[in-house]
């Protein structure tokens, strides 16, 4: 039995450069919501990292949709793209300008890998370690404002954001 119910939030976007950053604010404000301020900047990377694997390399558009989720000790980041293609770890050259996003990922996660969608693309995430949901606070009750935040993370959040 789960106790603390998820805590989900939900961005669609294109996957361009200047809506990258958005996304990186986005998730950051999620966290220090949810008071996981120790993990802002790893998964601030991580999903930098994937909404640029997509802005350079998806077909046949740069739709996508990124989802963090925390479940009991474990802190999910995730993205949907439309293009079925599987991204691997490179062997990227010690000078090069790219290429190491994956194994960036790798580093600083606690595991990572891809879910093929079939046709509709795929999926690549990575997991990061969460305090133990006891150790988080409630959250707020604030007059004027849902008791799910800013993002009412207890539901799924649907934020397009287009050029």
């Amino acid at each position: 039995m789960i106790s603390q119910p998820s805590r989900h939030c939900t961005v669609e976007l294109h996957a361009l450069p200047s809506r990258i950053g958005q996304v990186r604010r986005i998730i950051s404000a999620q966290l220090r919501y949810w008071h996981l301020d120790p993990l802002i900047d790893q998964a601030a990377l991580g999903v930098t990292e994937l909404l640029t694997n997509v802005h350079r390399h998806a077909e046949p558009d740069k739709m996508c949709t990124v989802e963090i989720e925390l479940l009991l000790d474990r802190l999910t980041v995730s993205v949907h793209d439309h293009d079925p293609r599987i991204p691997t770890v490179g062997d990227s050259d010690l000078y090069a300008t790219s290429g190491r996003g994956l194994a960036l990922i790798a580093a600083v996660s606690e595991s990572w890998g891809v879910r093929p969608q079939g046709d509709t693309g795929k999926i690549v995430w990575f997991t990061l370690s969460a305090p133990s949901p006891l150790a988080l606070p409630p959250y707020p009750v604030v007059h004027g404002a849902t008791p799910d935040g800013p993002l009412r993370a207890h539901a799924t959040v649907r934020s397009t954001l287009t050029r």
